[in-house]
This record gives C-alpha cells, sequence and structure tokens, in this order.
C-alpha cells in the first residue's frame, strides 16, 4: 500500500472515492458540509502535485435506479468553492471515459452518484434471498459488479479511498475498485488515516479511565459495540432513548416511552455482564418527560422508573446530567456516539449538550476525545464544539464496526 503523504501525483490522474454524501434541504442546499471539507487535504494535495482529480461517491439509498434528487449535480457548485476550482460534472458514472481522458493536471471531474446503478452495491435487484433463484442472481451480479468497478478504475492511474463512511461496505467503488490497482497505485486518503490512527487511539492506545458514552433510541442497534466495549471500558454510560428499554426491564412505569419490548431480557443481561466485568454503568435515573413528540410538549421531570401514564421521557434530567459528568470529567479516553434525548428539538437538547461540554472540559484536560456517529457530529455541530474535542468522526456504521474489532472492506483491500 502506498502512503500518500509520500507519493506524487503529478501527471497522473486520481479516482478518488470521497463520501459527499451530505445533507439537503428541499431546495438541494447542503445544510452540513463536514464531510466535503473533510476530504480537502487529500484533494488539494493530489491537485498541488499537478494531478487531475475524478470524484466518485454515492448520495441516498436511490436503489440502483436514477433519481434526480439524489443527484451529484446539486453538490459541484459547493465542491468547486470549496476546491477553489471548477469542477467538470459527468451525468453518468459509467460514460465517463472521455471526460477523465481529457483531463489536464489540476483539472476536476465529478461522477454522477455511483447508486444509480445496483452495480455499485452488488445486491441483486427485483429478488428476495428467499426465492429460489437468488443464489444465481447474486452470483451475476457480482460479475457485473467486478465489471462495473473495472470501468471506475480505467478512468485513473491511482486510486484513493477517502471514504470512511463506506469503509464497513463492499461495494465496488470502496473495495472492488482496489483489485484493478497495484499496490504501489492504491492508499488510503489523509481524512481515512486520521480515522484508523482515531480507531486505534480508542481500541488499542486507551488513557484510562476510559468512559464511552452510548446512546440513542434502541439497544439493538449498539449490542455490537456495547459488548465490545465492555472488555475495554472503565464507564459504560447507556443514554438517550434506549434509557426506557432497561427502565421497564427494571420494572418500571415508563409511559409512552420508546422501548424495544423483545430487548428486556438483553437489557438486564447488559447489565449482569457489566457487573461481571467490573464496568461502572450508568443509566438515567430521571427524565424531562413530555405529553406529547413536540417542542412545544408539556414537561415534567420525573424519575425514568415512574412516567405517567401518556408522558414520554424526551431528554436525561438533572440527576442524570450529573451523574454523567462525573464520570466523564475525569476520563483520559472518551467516545460518544449518540445523543441523550430528542437534540433536533430545542426544549429537549440539555443532556446532549450537558455531555459535549463536559466531554469538552474533559479533553481541555488532556483526555483524547472521538465523537463520532451521525447524530452527535450533528450534536457538537449544532452547540459549535466540533474544534473543542479531539476527533470528529465522518463515520457512522463504519465506526461502529470498526470499534467492534471488525474489519472493514474498504481498508483491508487498500492492502491487498
Amino acid at each position: 500500500m502506498a502512503n500518500i503523504e509520500n507519493y506524487d501525483f503529478g501527471g497522473k490522474r486520481a479516482i478518488v472515492r470521497v463520501d459527499f454524501n451530505v445533507p439537503l434541504d428541499e431546495n438541494g442546499n447542503i445544510t452540513d458540509d463536514t464531510r466535503i471539507r473533510g476530504a480537502l487535504p487529500t484533494l488539494k494535495k493530489i491537485l498541488a502535485d499537478g494531478g487531475s482529480l475524478i470524484l466518485m461517491s454515492h448520495m441516498g439509498k436511490p436503489k440502483g435506479k436514477v433519481n434526480e434528487k439524489l443527484s451529484l449535480g446539486q453538490i459541484r457548485e459547493a465542491v468547486a468553492t470549496a476546491l477553489g476550482t471548477d469542477v467538470k460534472f459527468v451525468p453518468d458514472c459509467m460514460k465517463a471515459a472521455e471526460a477523465a481522458k481529457e483531463l489536464k493536471p489540476g483539472e476536476v471531474l465529478l461522477l454522477e452518484n455511483l447508486r444509480f446503478y445496483p452495480e455499485e452495491e452488488g445486491k441483486p435487484v427485483g429478488i428476495d434471498k428467499k426465492d429460489p433463484g437468488y443464489e444465481e442472481a447474486a452470483k451475476e451480479m457480482k460479475e457485473r459488479q467486478k465489471e462495473f468497478a473495472k470501468t471506475l478504475a480505467s478512468y485513473a492511474d491511482v486510486y484513493v479511498n477517502d471514504a470512511f463512511g463506506t469503509a464497513h461496505r463492499k461495494h465496488a467503488s470502496t473495495a472492488v475498485v482496489a483489485d484493478y490497482f497495484d499496490k504501489q497505485d492504491k492508499m488510503l486518503g489523509f481524512l481515512m488515516e486520521k480515522e484508523v490512527k482515531a480507531v486505534d487511539a480508542i481500541l488499542k492506545d486507551i488513557r484510562r479511565p476510559f468512559t464511552a458514552i452510548m446512546g440513542g433510541s434502541k439497544v439493538s442497534t449498539k449490542i455490537g459495540i456495547i459488548e465490545n466495549l465492555m472488555d475495554k471500558v472503565d464507564n459504560l454510560i447507556l443514554c438517550g432513548g434506549m434509557t426506557y428499554t432497561f427502565a421497564k426491564a427494571m420494572g418500571g412505569n415508563i409511559g409512552t416511552s420508546i422501548c424495544e419490548d423483545d430487548k428486556l431480557d438483553l437489557a438486564l443481561d447488559i447489565m449482569k455482564k457489566a457487573k461481571e466485568k467490573g464496568v461502572n454503568l450508568v443509566l438515567g435515573t430521571d427524565c424531562v418527560a413530555a405529553d406529547s413528540f413536540s417542542n412545544e410538549a408539556k414537561t415534567q421531570v420525573c424519575s425514568v422508573i415512574d412516567i405517567p401514564e401518556g408522558w414520554m421521557g424526551l431528554d436525561a434530567g438533572p440527576e442524570s446530567i450529573e451523574a454523567f459528568r462525573s464520570v466523564i470529567l475525569p476520563a483520559k479516553t472518551i467516545l460518544w456516539n449518540g445523543p441523550a434525548g430528542v437534540f433536533e428539538f430545542e426544549n429537549f437538547t440539555a443532556g446532549s449538550r450537558a455531555i459535549a461540554e463536559a466531554i469538552v472540559e474533559a479533553t481541555d484536560k488532556g483526555a483524547f476525545s472521538l465523537v463520532g456517529g451521525g447524530d452527535s457530529v450533528a450534536c457538537v455541530n449544532k452547540f459549535g464544539l466540533a474544534d473543542s474535542v479531539s476527533y470528529v468522526s465522518t463515520g457512522g456504521g463504519a465506526l461502529l464496526e470498526a470499534i467492534e474489532g471488525k474489519t472493514l472492506p474498504g481498508i483491508a483491500a487498500i492492502g491487498e
């Protein structure tokens, strides 16, 4: 595997897998350009060397069909502004050979959404896994995916993967395309390298105490990472919507709060494992309950195991916030994934804001803090604290799978 820092892109066409799956409003305007800004060091290095750029990305989930609302053409101008140079656009990623060939040093070409083709994800279309012809269809799609990746590779001399957010997917542009480049001509971008180092700091270079904060609505989506962290952390804060699954598992009354009724035994098992492993498991004890799922709802602070009928917990209460702060502030390694409440509603941001501010305080005292996952990143951006933590990851699922200890295909492919 080549190293981007030492690689000379002069006179070469570089095809770069970026993650430009940025959020857009109803008018197609970018509401958060974090992912574009994150890719700039890699892209500017290639251009500064005298190379030319071919940018490829997905946007949304078009399921293998053209969807103008998910066209990357909408972000061309924003990318051009960020790079400080004109960006050409090809409205079909499979018909870019001529445009790529004509690229001169310093020029940039943006390909249309890769997922307009089902071959990018490599999943058979229009057939269920249970259908008798599925295996044959999957085999055929795998061959089509190889051809798709081969076409993308033919546009360039060198391949750079700088899309950590999709590194956990074995898609054509994140893993398969690497097969068509020699080891000395494929590499990770600067953003990917930073992401890998940040994960290593959490998993391999732990300074104690190590506190992990897992939020969000469902225990089921976080079980893999929770179980893996059990062997690593000193303190594990579980907050957000999953609080009420634990509260109900302990026999509490949770009103109409979100709850996974089929995961009550799992919640009790997590509590038991934490005790066995000597992990300080911190659960919310009080909450800000609301009489409806609305920013304008009536509110009251109550125990998480005694929420009135018809009311729902939407944020951590003051007692819970104090408990969270008490284990975050002394920490030397901190991982945060998932909010403490419905932070999208201004009246229910206190818990998430308090966690973010405590992480910033601990970071100021020398802790290494990693914030990852879309909602957590949105939190620190909303509160203007993104620059005050050690690292903000661009990966959601990729970060979680890396911390679970899984091999990420997008990274493994570069080393092969």
